[in-house]
């Protein structure tokens, strides 16, 4: 059995990680307009730890170019616009006009409207739409579970050597390590987990940071 080196996160040890580096204030005047839009949940936003990890990964592989499949309310896509190098650009699909009506509020008040392209469709039909070039450095994925796999496998190609795919709720509240859990998400996560695990085009790790990230760089 593997060695249990982790410790049980708690709300006051959250608030000092929070308090410690993965604090922005972008990032609270989202999460309150998201939270009034839905009626008090805004469940489908990133953490603040997770905002801030975004935000280091696009600048640690030098990203230019990116690509979310997800953006509801917009917060990822400004952790990631943040982190762009210059003359970046990312493009967000999503298929909800209400909700990112609320993101583009956002992204022009944080002064990343520039750097930021919404394409409402389904994602795969805008991935199959773009050119070769410019070739993606970043990728994250934050949509419906079911469709994980296929995003996945549009999106891999894509990526240069060196470029990363990040994907988010891949622990999916620990139902994934769960054999009595069955309902179609849940498997949906489980087939991509074990489609990333054995895929020899990267190197995969998942971290236990809010649902579950994994990271996949393209080898």
């Amino acid at each position: 059995m593997a060695e249990l080196r982790s410790i049980e996160m708690t709300s006051q040890l959250f608030e000092y990680i929070v308090a410690h580096g993965a604090h922005d204030p972008v990032y609270d005047e989202i999460r309150a307009e998201t939270l009034r839009a839905t009626g008090g949940s805004a469940g489908m936003q990133i953490g603040q730890d997770q905002f801030a990890l975004l935000t280091l990964l696009t600048k640690l592989v030098g990203a230019r170019f990116a690509i979310e499949v997800g953006t509801f309310t917009g917060t990822s896509a400004i952790a990631i616009a943040k982190g762009l190098a210059e003359g970046g650009k990312l493009f967000c699909c999503d298929i909800s006009e209400e909700w990112t009506a609320i993101a583009r509020h956002h992204w022009a008040a944080a002064g990343l409207a520039d750097r930021i392209e919404l394409r409402l469709g389904p994602a795969l039909e805008t991935i199959n739409r773009l050119t070769p070039n410019p070739v993606l450095d970043l990728a994250f994925i934050d949509a419906d579970k079911t469709g994980y796999l296929d995003y996945y496998e549009a999106l891999l190609p894509r990526l240069r050597s060196g470029g990363l795919l990040i994907a988010d709720n891949t622990l999916w509240s620990g139902r994934v390590a769960d054999p009595d859990v069955n309902d179609e998400e849940t498997k949906a996560i489980r087939l991509f987990n074990d489609r990333v695990a054995a895929d020899d085009r990267c190197e995969a790790v998942i971290l236990a940071i809010g649902d579950g990230v994994t990271l996949c760089l393209k080898t």
